[in-house]
């Protein structure tokens, strides 16, 4: 990526997350990247444009703050998405959920950038498609670790807790950056809930056997 398309990338975050989706208009991006309106639409074509790009950096950031895109996480693991060998699930089920509580910078004008654009979605469904595809590849690979640590339970049981789980984080996410929680009780509630769904798909997995 050039260095020019990221910075008007980071500048579609800053003002996604401090203005809303709404706010978000050319000419203040340009202001805020640095860069003329032109180059903003030579890269992204229009306001869409900009706004899909903008979610996929998101995620793909995410993706590094959280270590899933070190290689140590599911997307190394090939098609059948289970995590690597030598690897421990419990270890990175914890990391990929937890981290997205660092009391960063960086990791609060992201959270907030998704939860704007996630409510945008509500009224206007132009980033639906793209929404969903990012939120069902999240629970896909918090389903997968789930069913590495309890490979008795039903895989639909594993998404199933995969959603609970997301969800939560989500709702979490949202009270501390409001800041109704403090970010430690938000990461200690986080990792019971993941305790809870461990031992339940466990419990599932020896009513099977």
């Amino acid at each position: 990526m050039s260095d020019r398309r990221r910075a008007i990338l980071e500048g579609a975050a800053r003002v996604i997350a401090r203005r809303g989706v709404r706010g978000l208009r050319v000419g203040d991006l340009a202001a805020e990247a640095g860069v003329s309106t032109a180059l903003i639409y030579y890269h992204f074509k229009d306001r869409t444009g900009i706004l899909r790009q903008a979610l996929a950096f998101i995620t793909d950031r995410a993706d590094r703050y959280t270590g899933a895109a070190d290689g140590a996480g599911c997307e190394a693991a090939g098609s059948a998405g289970a995590p690597p060998s030598g690897t421990d699930p419990r270890q990175l089920l914890e990391r990929i959920l937890l981290l997205e509580f660092q009391d960063l910078p960086e990791v609060r004008e992201n959270s907030t950038a998704w939860g704007e654009l996630r409510a945008h979605a509500i009224f206007d469904p132009e980033l639906r498609e793209e929404l969903g595809a990012a939120g069902a590849a999240w629970v896909e690979e918090v389903a997968a670790l789930l069913a590495a640590l309890c490979p008795a339970a039903p895989p639909e049981a594993a998404t199933c807790a995969a959603e609970r789980l997301t969800a939560l984080l989500e709702g979490l996410s949202g009270r501390w950056l409001s800041g109704l929680l403090p970010v430690g009780h938000a990461r200690d509630l986080m990792r019971g809930a993941i305790g809870v769904e461990i031992g339940r798909l466990g419990s599932l997995g020896s009513q099977i056997d």
